[in-house]
């Protein structure tokens, strides 16, 4: 799989273009290869536990965006990066990142599939033949003219503030505790370029079973697809699937109807996992549902505070950190797709999760067909384990297949669960997926037993 490095704005200054990333996974902070015996070995003597949760509609730049540490590929960093007010006039007035000071904001940005298509390649239905061969890359120049098109009340100044906004480190402290004593991925991708469900139905299956909306068929478990969940137990494998979701909406598990069949005790109130954290009852795999979306949620999703998000982790955390299972837990922190916020760094092509295509009408009244052949944009995502190297920023994986260069994606934790215990690939993008085995070292070291604390922000705009 290819990856695309960074992309010219609209042909705009050179400062906007940032500094390209080297690609290739030659930074190994342990020596090991992914996929290799001894990788691999280590990594099933190291590790008996995995917590694994998935937030809600972030991008990199937005929450990573002032970071400052050396080797984050951010705004601080290699910005400023701008976008055109009106895309269709080159002379329209420029808008850069910048710096919030709010915790939030009311106005969703747009991150339905061909919304996403706006904000990375300027038009609703971009020619999927041009994308393939590589005449047409996203330049990235559409989030603020989205922005202002989906809420036209919004000024031009309020909707870059939301969609090319980021956090300072002062801002997000218990953020800024993680990147400085765990791991962060530079290049770690939503699997697909749109909303919610159809990433959290990729992100525990592997594929994406034609959905590119958060259609109904969510709601009733009505996916056919073998998720982690059904492989897991068919391993023998234990897993509880803890449910903060506070029935607005089914948890990512009860999207299969193998589970709503089997498995429905395995979904628990997210409150349990504290408790089992806390007395060493953790199953082997935990994988933990925030709530959503709207004020006082913790997922980050807006109009959610990035606070509350960060009063989940650290309670997450702190909790395993203090409990018996620490020494063998692989933490895992991500987010399930952008949200519509700007990312200076475009997505790449992918592998086909299956055969499956999924057709949407744009806001221009044209027909976009989309056969998840191509990554959403960058995450923010962490890997936190007694194991894990110290403020370690991970590059590009490698493609399992090929050997090439490849980002990380949600498919990536999949790979990695396989090398673990031993589970097929549940697709072919999960064949192709960079796993993260090679982080794991070989010895444990002194790890904060609490993160530090977050504070509180204006309410959201």
């Amino acid at each position: 799989m290819k990856t695309t490095a960074l992309i010219s704005l609209l042909g705009l200054s050179g400062s906007a273009l940032g500094a390209a990333v080297e690609k290739g996974n030659g930074n190994t902070p342990f020596g090991y290869k992914s996929g290799s015996k001894e990788s691999i070995d280590n990594l099933k003597g190291k590790i008996e536990n995995v917590v694994w949760v998935l937030l809600e509609n972030r991008g990199f730049d937005n929450i990573l965006g002032g970071v400052k540490k050396q080797g984050l590929d951010n705004v601080v960093n290699n910005g400023p990066f701008y976008n055109l007010e009106d895309i269709a006039n080159p002379k329209s007035k420029k808008w850069s990142t910048q710096s919030k000071n709010y915790d939030s904001v009311l106005n969703d940005p747009d991150h339905t599939l061909t919304g996403t298509n706006f904000e990375l390649y300027g038009q609703y239905s971009p020619s999927n033949e041009a994308i393939a061969n590589g005449t047409l890359t996203p330049n990235l120049s559409g989030f603020v003219n989205r922005q202002i098109l989906r809420h036209p009340k919004v000024s031009a100044e309020r909707a870059t503030d939301e969609v090319m906004g980021y956090y300072s480190e002062s801002q997000i402290p218990t953020i800024v505790d993680i990147v400085d004593e765990f791991t962060t991925f530079n290049n770690w991708h939503s699997c697909v370029p749109g909303p919610t469900n159809p990433n959290r139905l990729c992100a525990v299956s592997g594929v994406t079973d034609g959905h590119g909306k958060n259609d109904e068929d969510f709601d009733v478990s009505a996916i056919p697809a073998t998720s982690i969940f059904e492989a897991a137990s068919e391993k023998g494998i234990s897993w509880l699937n803890y449910d903060g979701t506070n029935g607005a909406f089914l948890p990512d598990s009860m999207f299969f109807d193998w589970t709503a069949k089997n498995a429905k005790s395995n979904v628990v109130p997210a409150a349990n996992f504290y408790q089992d954290a806390y007395l060493g009852l953790l199953p082997q795999l935990s994988y933990i549902n925030p709530s959503c979306c709207g004020l006082n949620t913790n997922s980050m999703h807006p109009a959610g505070n990035v606070s509350f998000g960060e009063v989940f982790l650290k309670q997450i955390y702190d909790a395993v950190r203090t409990g018996p299972q620490w020494e063998k837990t692989l933490f895992l922190v991500s987010f399930d797709e952008t949200g519509g916020f700007f990312d200076h760094v475009a997505p790449p092509l992918a592998v086909r999760p299956d055969n499956k295509t999924y057709t949407e009408t744009a806001y221009d009244g044209s027909s976009y067909t989309f056969s998840f052949d191509r990554l959403g944009g960058r995450i923010p995502t962490w890997l936190l384990s007694p194991y894990a190297p110290k403020g370690h920023v991970e590059g590009y994986g490698s493609d399992p297949v090929t050997g090439e260069s490849a980002a990380y994606s949600a498919t990536s934790v999949l790979k990695t669960l396989g090398y673990l215990w031993d589970l097929k690939d549940l697709s072919p993008r999960v064949e192709h997926s960079p796993a993260f085995d090679h982080l794991i070292g070989p010895n444990s070291r002194t790890t904060p037993k609490s993160l530090k604390n977050p504070h509180t922000f204006p309410d959201a705009i």
